[in-house]
């Protein structure tokens, strides 16, 4: 059987972008071009798992802040950390205050130093705080933040691969999906989710429409504001900016998505 298109951008953005068993067959522009505007799907997925662990914990007699643990430990999960490892690296990176050349080595490197760690424990704090203020409104906010901001992390994604945003590097994934989205389908796929988002938070009452879409236009902002520092900075995107990206944006909707 003949593989399409859009298999191929499926399996492009979930090979890429999760640790799920799916093949990557195509790795040229057009592929990186339908995976990046996959992106958002492969994140609803990473959503509903960690909502259903959120869930499942909650059901068991679980607390408000243990369901948030691990709503917040599945995208790492099926991710392999690579997102978290990016957002440190950016970090890094960005706080060396080393030239160009210089700080892209260092993001480089196995190693995570003092701005990553220092990052990461502050993101991952956010991000558990905002979960387990959802789940202590209702069950229902608490998954509801889980899949939004999952899928608003990804769209951050889409929209960081459009184009005019240049590879700081000629090799790696950056390079691979740098610049490769027209500006046109990246912004009907943020409407897209922007509506969804809004949809999904109907579940919660005629406040919870607002949320939802303030959470991705926060999440937008938040990771256009850390892309565009980064395009000063480095010259250009990495996979490493891509995981900070998206790390980003999901802590900012989290963030709007605990408010009452």
């Amino acid at each position: 059987m003949s593989r399409t298109p859009l298999d191929d951008s499926l399996r492009f953005a979930f090979g890429t972008l999760t640790v799920l068993p799916v093949a990557v067959t195509r790795w040229d522009r057009d592929a990186a071009r339908g995976g990046m505007l996959c992106a958002p799907v492969a994140g609803l997925v990473v959503g509903l798992g960690a909502a259903a662990a959120g869930v499942l914990l909650l059901a068991l007699g679980a607390g408000p802040l243990t369901a948030a643990v691990a709503t917040a430990a599945v995208p790492a999960a099926l991710t392999r950390g690579l997102h978290l490892d990016g957002l440190a690296d950016t970090a890094d990176g960005l706080g060396s205050g080393k030239a160009a050349e210089d700080a892209l080595r260092i993001m480089k490197q196995s190693d995570i130093g003092p701005f990553g760690v220092i990052t990461l424990v502050f993101v991952l704090f956010a991000q558990v705080a905002a979960l387990a203020q959802a789940y202590d409104g209702s069950w229902t906010r608490g998954a509801c933040a889980a899949v939004v901001s999952a899928v608003a992390a990804r769209l951050a994604l889409t929209l960081a691969a459009r184009r005019g945003v240049p590879p700081a590097r000629p090799e790696g994934l950056g390079a691979a999906v740098a610049g490769v989205v027209p500006v046109g389908n990246a912004l009907v796929v943020a409407v897209l989710v922007l509506a969804a988002a809004a949809g999904a938070g109907a579940l919660s009452g005629p406040y919870g429409v607002v949320r939802g879409a303030v959470a991705v236009l926060a999440a937008c902002a938040a990771a256009e504001l850390l892309l565009r520092r980064c395009v000063r900075r480095f010259g250009g995107v990495t996979g490493d900016v891509f995981g900070g990206v998206a790390e980003t944006a999901a802590t900012a909707a989290l963030a709007v998505l605990s408010l009452h």
